[in-house]
């Protein structure tokens, strides 16, 4: 509990406290009277300063002015245990929504806690430490165990592991080798690691995330607006009505005393403040985004977790998001008389020269030291592979067309994928089939998301139809559109886009830079942030910082939660009010139905929108 809040709680107690004397002591009335007084100032003197400031800035009705007018006229008809019961349960109510608030930006602040403080500079073999805001793209910085990572950059010498779960939620660390990138805001856990810095402070991802916070809650969805447009029209009615309820009544019921009928007034008041609406329909949608930031989701605004909660259709972009981007070994195929580990052998040694990206899987796949010894020459054959000097003898390792350049028979095996083939001295040895891996997730996530509600699930790619059309087989997919340049991808959006309901959202999903004309494009865009552009993080509408496909039906389901919380405080909160509001105006609520109706909903609606940060039993 902060400092202001356990003030407030010692206001409250000390005030109940000093309510007990005049109602157990046989005090006279003016006695009386400044006892009740001194304990209402002392428990609502803060919200008759707060009506007052307002009624001078030319705010007037708020819930300070509409409680102030409540108790100020209880007191004026004498009815001071009232007055007093209706300000220390308001403050009651202020405790709990002040306890909710803290609550749900916990998870906010433990994101804030990753700016980090300082940056360990190295410079002709010092070591200063400044802001982050000083190093420059290209310097170095020493980063120790336990210290956060200031600056995305890359390794240049040390071995450690990080703790990412500030930015990811994953609980495991992450090793952390020379060459291998790595972003701010993960904690050093174990070695000494010097870094070169890539990006200045401003553009790091840290930074982008920090802003992404920090600027959710400025993007209101439509219920919050309609809400807050609704307290603005709302509140000046109900105190007017109430002034004609207490003028009007002695007129229309013959022989009821004014009095009466200001007290129903004063009922009518307490009940219609709009604290429960007000309070608890923002702090659902902000407790909705500090849940999904504790799962490595980053919801931009409270706009875009509505328009979540009503995904109709969910758009994918292949390599990256479904598909790990890597590519790797998934098939060896011997010609007779050829062992499997003979022909990994041989094609790791003649591939051991080449950084392109189907050699380092070959190389990754025999797993073991390559003997150099054994290498002599290697030339690369432009479009068609390479021709390499194993153990004085010429390995042809290419596609079709190289084997067709060294006059041997080939055969290709039923694989999605690239093929490499090997020969050796004229003669066939089998080939290797490569492909990029699908994410040990996505098939569960298109299974997630039906499970959520989602009708249809699509895949775009720029690659080849077999390919695409293979990993869509394989995901269970409902539709999928192959060889797609940028340009392609966002027509064939505009059609998903128009083939939805009028109240159903598309949601795209990608990490590219030639992702981000949909992103930007789709009712709601998802980057991958753990490894996407940075322009598709900028395009989109939500992050997933861990790089799960599965985390976007964990987005949707957070998003129709705390929309479901959201309504469920609308009509609980509007439908009571608007039973005791007539149960006021006709005589049959008193005073303190009047407090429940106004300080209880309120704590119910908090309490109810606290479930919002929960991401158990989704």
């Amino acid at each position: 509990m902060s400092k202001r809040q356990k003030i407030t709680l010692f206001r409250i107690l000390a005030s109940v406290a000093v309510c007990v004397f005049p109602m157990v002591l046989p005090l006279g009335d003016p006695l009386r009277l400044a006892v009740f007084l001194a304990a209402y100032l002392l428990v609502g003197g803060d919200v008759l300063w707060e009506a007052l400031t307002g009624i001078l800035h030319g705010q007037i009705f708020d819930e300070n002015f509409l409680m102030a007018l409540a108790t100020v006229g209880a007191f004026l008809l004498g009815d001071y245990l009232e007055a007093m019961a209706v300000m220390v349960f308001y403050q009651v109510g202020e405790l709990f929504q002040s306890y909710a608030v803290g609550k749900s930006r916990k998870s906010i602040a433990q994101l804030m806690d990753i700016r980090p403080d300082y940056a360990v500079l190295l410079r002709e073999g010092q070591e200063l430490r400044v802001d982050p805001e000083e190093v420059q793209v290209g310097d170095s910085i020493i980063v120790r165990p336990g210290e956060r990572i200031p600056l995305d950059g890359v390794i240049l010498a040390g071995h450690s592991s990080m703790d990412t779960s500030a930015l990811t939620g994953e609980s495991l660390p992450r090793d952390a080798v020379p060459g291998q990138e790595v972003i701010s805001g993960c904690i050093n856990l174990t070695g000494i690691l010097t870094i070169e810095v890539t990006k200045e402070f401003g553009e790091s991802t840290v930074a982008k995330i920090l802003d992404l916070v920090e600027n959710a809650s400025s993007k209101k969805a439509n219920v919050e607006n309609f809400i807050t447009k609704f307290a603005r029209y709302y509140t000046p009615t109900v105190v007017i009505a109430a002034v004609l309820l207490a003028l009007s009544l002695p007129l229309l019921i013959p022989g009821m005393a004014l009095g009466e009928s200001v007290r129903r007034a004063l009922s009518f008041l307490v009940v219609s403040c709009p604290c429960a609406l007000v309070i608890s329909i923002p702090l659902s949608f902000f407790g909705g985004i500090g849940g999904a930031s504790k799962c490595g989701v980053l919801i931009k605004g409270s706009n875009y977790m509505e328009a979540l909660a009503r995904a109709e259709a969910v758009v994918f972009d292949k390599t990256g998001t479904l598909t790990k981007g890597a590519f790797a070994v998934t098939g060896v195929y011997p010609a007779p008389g050829i062992e499997q580990k003979t022909l990994l052998e041989l094609a790791a040694h003649g591939e051991n020269y080449s950084n392109h990206p189907i050699s380092r899987s070959i190389l990754a796949a025999y797993g073991k030291a390559v003997d150099q010894d054994r290498i002599g020459s290697v030339e690369e054959v432009p479009g068609k592979g390479l021709i390499a000097t194993v153990d004085g003898h010429r390995l042809y390792a290419g596609n079709d067309k190289l084997m067709e350049l060294a006059g041997v028979a080939y055969s290709s095996p039923d694989a999605v994928g690239t093929v490499v083939h090997l020969a050796h001295e004229g003669r066939y040895l089998g080939c290797i089939a490569i492909a990029d891996q699908i994410k040990e997730d996505a098939k569960y996530a298109v299974s997630a998301l039906r499970a959520a509600g989602v009708r249809k699930t699509v895949m775009l790619t720029g690659d080849a139809d077999a390919i695409g059309r293979k990993v869509a087989g394989d995901l269970g997919l409902d539709e999928v559109y192959t060889q797609l340049l940028p340009a392609d991808k966002v027509e064939r959006m505009e059609s998903i886009l128009s083939s939805a309901s009028e109240k159903g959202t598309v949601v795209f999903v990608g990490d590219g830079i030639n992702d981000a004309p949909v992103l930007a494009r789709a009712d709601v865009g998802i980057a991958m942030g753990g490894l996407g552009s940075d322009a598709a993080i900028e395009a989109a509408d939500v992050v997933i910082m861990t790089d799960e496909p599965s985390q976007v039906a964990t987005a949707i389901k957070i998003s129709k939660k705390t929309l479901a919380i959201a309504w469920q405080n609308i009509v609980f909160a509007l439908g009571v009010k608007v039973v005791v509001l007539i149960l006021s105006a006709i005589g049959m609520a008193s005073m303190w139905a009047a407090v429940f109706a106004d300080v209880g909903v309120s704590v119910i609606a908090i309490l109810n929108a606290i479930r919002a940060l929960s991401v158990k039993n989704l």
